[in-house]
């Protein structure tokens, strides 16, 4: 696969690679690639939960009713 990545980019994998993080262009960019999954994935984590605080708001607030999972269970007859 053939990249070109502009002046810019090339000067920063040229300076990576002088600087020992890596031995050649085709490792910068692999290393790149697997910190920007980890990355998006830490995101989608600290997504979840902000949406999962935000539901709980109303329940530790105390303004809404919770059953207790007992009584769910003992209803489900399991």
């Amino acid at each position: 696969m053939n990249i070109n990545l502009g002046a810019p980019y090339e000067r920063i994998l040229s300076g990576l690679i002088e600087k020992g993080y890596a031995g050649n262009q085709t490792e910068v960019i692999r290393q790149a690639l697997v910190a920007y999954d980890r990355q998006i994935k830490e995101e989608e984590v600290q997504l979840v939960h902000k949406g999962v605080e935000i539901e709980m708001a109303p329940i530790v607030a105390g303004k809404v009713k919770t059953i207790p999972m007992s009584k769910v269970m003992k209803e489900a007859g399991l």
